[in-house]
């Protein structure tokens, strides 16, 4: 067994190029395997843990006022363990040049439910104290023991911060459910001691219940009675913990990451095996001599095989081992700058198990031991004489290209030795072309997604022509508002939240309410074509359509959760679908929303400017006006994008190289296979005078062949898989544009022949050092 392990060894350092380069295929997908189970595996047992330890509520039920008597009946509902009290309220900050927003709770009384993780400093001990989220103190260099001022519709306020720390839930820390990344720069979350209600809202009471349900109860039982009970009550709605921002969101990320960690690696490792199987066929057929006198010498079937099979495995353990120090070393740190950008999760840090080493192994080697088994299956059926004899050529026909009159007389020798080797081993031909189909579809998508994240940019300047949008705190009277002499064209708005109410994973989205007269906001279909509101229905986003089968025509059911439409239950009729990359929202006109017996009350405006208007004065204009909330320019979502496409572009980055490394591994070792299977045939054409550039070319060619064959093949596959993809990893708040581009398409095409030419040319010293007598001597 020991001069099998030596022999062994002798074989890999013969064919080192070959065994790097699967090891290489093998690490890409251990690569992956590791990174994504890493986020799913950390992210869901973190927040796990985190969203256990600080209790998350089960239920947010919102009203206009509830008293502290009138929570003890809730108490009694079967089911219930806990109910909190506390009062929630909109505020603002005022900078030099901007404003923020803030939501600000109160602390419940003996705080059980949606417990503070302290990061800092303490909660609030009195009413002049303040907590706020860390992330929003990190953005505005507030420490503690700092005085701020928050400013609400009733007045300004004073408070001295205490501490700073994050909240179970907030962890997806975002002011609008549309937006796809939080800013912490204009929003972020505060808690108040409960003593200064009163004067924050002019008398003690609440607008708000946190609920936590006893284990093993049904959840719509119970909230069934809670909104039956609060019938009676000033009422609003309520929202479940699966339908929270926050919760919906992580888990989203933790599922996603969960289904690609098991097919792409999956995926991966047949290739993987295809290529170990071509190899595998190789070596053993060149091996034959070495076969049958191990045989002869009584050496059994099994350990032979065993000794074969010796390479896929040293290739799973090898390509295993050099994934996982891989992502342990880099994508780990991409991975925590995303997570910490995206989530707001205090003293998370994911870090590699070892023990996702063992799947890629044990996956790989499975894999790699089949395809040894099964190109070595018929050689160890032959007995020794056979095996020392060399292997009884096939019987050839003629192919079809030479049964075309006079274009087969018209072909050089050299092409008609690269037709037939190619159609005389049709299967080998396909099996070889596998990895580079694979290789293609990666490229691909790899290329697409960054186009589409580049289109979901370009799209903001189409849809969105405003130059500002103006939020007054008491609503709009036109004849009261006071605009600046540089404005153009505005037109009204109004966003109200909504519940979709008809499906079983109920989500929550914004209605924009806006004149169909208004030019400032584009819509477009699927096929990028304009679209226009009118009075028959309302216009829905592709990214719920898709999500929730909705189709043109249909009706469906939604609650208004705005403070003035108290929970209100409304049918839609969906007129249009349109294409919303960015901030997906339902648009209505006021005709329509009015005709459902909706009251439409305009907050905001957006405003267009004239081509010379200075948009410094114009900004300055409404900042001094005493009855605007907020201003937001159109920057403000190019910001959001452009923080999209800079936190991905690592990830993108590293996808690419991924693809690159995998395709070139997978040329590689399919044109080092084509050389040795041709060996003898090579070195005849060298020994008849062929010269060397001849000989190149055969090769070359061929395999140029066989790469534009994968393509062809690969290109319907790709767009089909991209989809797929895209679909995964896709949700009602962010669509992700579905189509590639042909330059996305052209650069993976190009990459691939490229990689193919490089293959080529690191490859002609195997071919030049063929030996020429020892390829041609006969074994007999």
């Amino acid at each position: 067994m020991r001069k099998l392990n030596l022999k062994l060894r002798r074989d890999i350092r013969k064919s080192k190029g070959q065994f790097l380069s699967i090891v290489l295929v093998i690490a890409v997908g251990a690569f992956f395997y590791a990174g994504l189970v890493t986020i799913s595996s950390d992210l869901s047992e973190y927040t796990d843990n985190y969203f256990e330890e600080h209790n998350l509520a089960d239920f947010n039920v919102y009203y206009s006022e509830i008293t502290e008597s009138e929570i003890s009946p809730i108490q009694d509902i079967e089911g219930i363990n806990n109910i909190e009290g506390r009062y929630t309220f909109e505020a603002s900050q005022i900078f030099d040049d901007y404003h923020t927003s803030l939501k600000i709770h109160s602390i419940p009384q003996n705080n059980q439910i949606n417990t503070i993780a302290v990061t800092s400093g303490s909660t609030p001990s009195s009413e002049e104290e303040i907590l706020l989220d860390s992330r929003y103190g990190e953005a505005h260099d507030y420490a503690i023991g700092d005085k701020i001022t928050i400013h609400t519709d009733d007045g300004s306020f004073d408070f001295i911060i205490s501490g700073l720390g994050e909240n179970v839930e907030h962890a997806f820390n975002i002011e609008d459910p549309s937006l796809v990344l939080p800013n912490h720069n204009t929003y972020g979350v505060a808690y108040i001691h409960e003593d200064r209600i009163e004067e924050m809202a002019g008398g003690f009471y609440y607008n708000e219940l946190i609920v936590d349900v006893q284990e093993g109860y049904e959840m719509n039982h119970i909230s069934n009675a809670i909104e039956e009970y609060s019938q009676e009550l000033p009422y609003l709605y309520l929202i479940n913990k699966e339908r929270a921002v926050s919760y919906s969101a992580i888990n989203v990320t933790i599922s996603n990451n969960k289904l690609m960690s098991t097919v792409a690696p999956l995926i991966l490792f047949m290739v993987a095996a295809v290529i170990i199987f071509l190899t595998m066929s190789r070596l053993i057929d060149s091996q034959r001599n070495q076969i049958g006198i191990m045989k002869a010498l009584g050496v059994k079937d099994s350990k032979i095989l065993l000794h074969y099979m010796g390479y896929p495995v040293l290739i799973g353990i090898a390509g295993s081992i050099l994934g996982w120090l891989i992502t342990a070393v880099t994508l780990v740190n991409v991975l925590n700058s995303v997570i910490e950008q995206t989530y707001s999760l205090p003293n998370l840090s994911l870090s590699v198990s070892f023990y996702t080493i063992f799947p890629p192994i044990i996956v790989s080697i499975f894999f790699g031991v089949i395809a040894c088994f099964l190109s070595g299956r018929s050689i160890l059926k032959e007995r020794a004489a056979q095996a020392l004899r060399p292997k009884p050529p096939k019987k050839t026909t003629k192919i079809l290209v030479e049964r075309i009159p006079g274009f087969w007389k018209k072909l050089s020798y050299g092409n008609k030795l690269i037709l037939r080797n190619i159609f005389l081993n049709k299967k080998k031909a396909l099996a070889s072309s596998v990895g580079v189909i694979v290789c293609v579809i990666l490229l691909i998508t790899a290329f697409g997604f960054e186009s589409s994240m580049k289109t979901i940019a370009s799209q903001i300047n189409k849809v969105y022509k405003y130059d500002f949008k103006v939020d007054y705190k008491d609503g709009i009277l036109l004849e009261t508002v006071n605009l600046p002499p540089d404005v153009d064209k505005y037109f009204e708005i109004e966003t109200i939240p909504i519940e979709l109410v008809d499906f079983t994973d109920e989500n929550n989205a914004s209605m924009v309410i806006t004149e169909k007269e208004n030019n400032l906001i584009h819509f477009f279909d699927n096929r990028i074509n304009n679209i226009v509101l009118d009075d028959t229905g309302v216009l829905v986003p592709k990214s719920y359509a898709d999500i929730y089968d909705i189709s043109e025509g249909d009706t469906i059911k939604v609650k208004l959760l705005g403070s003035e439409q108290q929970g209100q239950h409304i049918n839609i009729n969906v007129a249009k679908i349109s294409t919303q990359y960015t901030n997906p929202s339902f648009y209505s006109t006021p005709e329509y929303i009015k005709s459902l017996g909706v009251d439409y009350n305009p907050s905001s405006l957006l405003v267009h400017l004239n081509n010379n208007a200075n948009i410094d004065s114009v900004q300055h204009h409404f900042e001094q006006d005493s009855s605007v909330d907020r201003i937001s320019d159109k920057s403000d979502i190019e910001k959001s994008v452009d923080n999209i496409i800079e936190q991905n572009n690592p990830v993108f980055i590293i996808f690419i190289l991924c693809a690159i490394l995998l395709s070139f591994g997978a040329i590689f070792t399919i044109s080092s296979i084509n050389i040795y299977e041709r060996t003898r045939e090579l070195a005849t054409l060298k020994v008849l005078g062929y010269q060397k550039n001849n000989i190149n070319r055969i090769i070359f060619v061929e395999n140029i062949i066989l790469t534009s064959i994968a393509v062809i093949i690969a290109l319907p596959i790709s767009g089909y898989v991209y989809r797929v993809v895209v679909q995964a990893l896709s949700s009602s708040n962010q669509q992700i544009p579905d189509t590639l581009s042909f330059v996305s398409i052209g650069l993976a095409i190009l990459l691939t022949f490229v990689l193919t030419f490089i293959s080529n040319l690191l490859l002609r010293r195997k071919i030049m050092k063929i030996d020429m007598i020892e390829s041609l001597k006969s074994v007999e």
